[in-house]
């Protein structure tokens, strides 16, 4: 267990092997619906890098990676509600099928966006795979078509997922509480 600082606590909420476990059940879903087609990944900077690492290497099959940049947090525990790309995709997706890979749906704010940003790409088919979802902090309407685990309305950190961009080296979700 990585030691934290001694005024600050993260309870595990999901286990590192129970996400390895996951993933993987994840990773057949996916195949099961896009076949051996290739797969164009689009990681959502910076929170879903683990995810997508293990997500990526579970798929198999031919699959290209592509990240955007994207923030809502801006340092804090609550999203601020406005969506800023911070960095965009580096090649076209027009044609291709698509899978974008979140780590966590909150707000939906977000998602719902970059559904719509990257619909303008014209890709073949976009898919969403998101690690968490947390439906009882929606201000939006919108869902994921692949969901790891469905979380409570809980601060989490850890795999991936960052508090003023601490934590995201935990191997697991933690609920963090100062």
């Amino acid at each position: 267990m990585p030691v934290l600082p001694p005024d600050e606590h993260v309870r595990v909420l999901i286990s590192e092997e129970r996400i390895r476990e996951r993933i993987a059940e994840l990773a057949l879903e996916i195949r099961a619906q896009v076949g051996s087609e290739p797969v164009t990944c689009i990681g959502v900077l910076k929170g879903s890098f683990i995810f997508m690492a293990d997500l990526v290497r579970a798929l198999g099959g031919p699959v290209r990676c592509e990240f955007l940049g994207v923030s809502s947090y801006h340092g804090g525990t609550r999203s601020t509600g406005v969506v800023r790309i911070t960095q965009d995709l580096r090649h076209p997706i027009e044609g291709q099928h698509c899978l974008l890979i979140e780590d966590i749906v909150d707000t939906g704010l977000t998602l719902d966006y970059l559904k719509h940003f990257l619909g303008g790409h014209r890709p073949a088919s976009l898919r969403t795979v998101t690690l968490l979802d947390k439906p009882d902090h929606r201000e939006v309407e919108v869902d994921a078509d692949h969901v790891g685990f469905t979380i409570p309305d809980e601060f989490v950190v850890g795999y991936g997922l960052d508090l003023g961009e601490l934590y995201r080296n935990l191997p697991f979700i933690g609920v963090y509480s100062p």
